[in-house]
């Protein structure tokens, strides 16, 4: 049997967005304001672009795919030259905000983006100095859930989000709007006010060492995986956040993530 070769596309992760209602959806979910400029990752064949640009405001979008800049770029030949929109070609993964001048709370960011690195992008944008105001995301539906955590079960993820802002799911998005479609469900993600006020008093690299211990192993008690820090220090350390010696890592929410680094801190 001969085999069929995988367009460009379909090889880099890219489902291109057909919907043109969930692409609307999208826009509206990050409640750009006046004078605010958005920020589009991969815009693709434009579906979101269009929607972004109907909000009034500027849009500067990051693609890396030569071939498509170059659609794009006969697609809004018109923004482009009225500065409503400015194609950058570059690897998102490589891009600094400032470079463009997108400073904190200045930006809002909207994307579809490929599921291979959905997690990357989530953590670039929320840890740099130049964090957007929000984020709406385009993801897979089982990661969208799990960092709201529906199940009530927390995740390093999801901790890693509500550190930063607060997430919740817009809309849930079939596979059949997107070509190719993909195999599975996607999920609109809003991430809104977004900040690092919850590391004002509190040491944002020993808070991730300390859910990263947290986390190390599923099938142990807390007090064991955080035992790296002394086991003596674990035990006072739960005592003090109220939290028996058999409490899992999961169970715990964000704010007692907080209080333990700083017991442990």
């Amino acid at each position: 049997m001969r085999s069929v070769k995988k367009s460009k596309g379909a090889r880099l992760g890219q489902h291109f967005l057909t919907g043109t209602w969930a692409a609307a959806r999208l826009a509206e979910a990050v409640h750009v304001q006046t004078s605010e400029t958005i920020l589009e990752i991969g815009p693709g064949k434009g579906a979101l672009t269009r929607e972004l640009l109907a909000t009034g405001e500027k849009v500067l979008a990051v693609e890396k795919d030569g071939a498509l800049v170059e659609q794009l770029k006969q697609t809004f030949a018109a923004e482009i030259d009225s500065g409503a929109l400015k194609i950058v070609v570059a690897d998102i993964r490589d891009f600094e905000p400032e470079r463009f001048g997108l400073t904190a709370g200045g930006y809002v960011l909207a994307a579809n983006i490929p599921y291979y690195i959905t997690g990357e992008i989530i953590r670039q944008f929320l840890e740099t100095p130049a964090q957007p105001r929000a984020m709406a995301l385009l993801i897979q539906k089982e990661v969208a859930e799990r960092i709201i955590a529906r199940d009530g079960k927390e995740s390093i993820l999801s901790l890693s989000v509500k550190a930063y802002g607060k997430p919740k799911i817009v809309a849930k998005v079939s596979r059949g709007n997107f070509s190719p479609p993909p195999s599975v469900d996607s999920a609109i993600l809003l991430v809104g006010d977004i900040s690092k006020k919850f590391f004002d008093d509190l040491d944002e690299r020993i808070f991730f060492k300390v859910v990263k211990a947290g986390f190390s192993s599923k099938r142990k008690f807390l007090a064991n995986n955080l035992s790296m820090f002394g086991k003596a220090e674990a035990q006072q350390a739960l005592n003090a956040c109220g939290l028996s010696p058999k409490t899992r890592a999961e169970d715990v929410p964000l704010q007692e993530w907080g209080e333990l680094t700083r017991e442990l801190s």
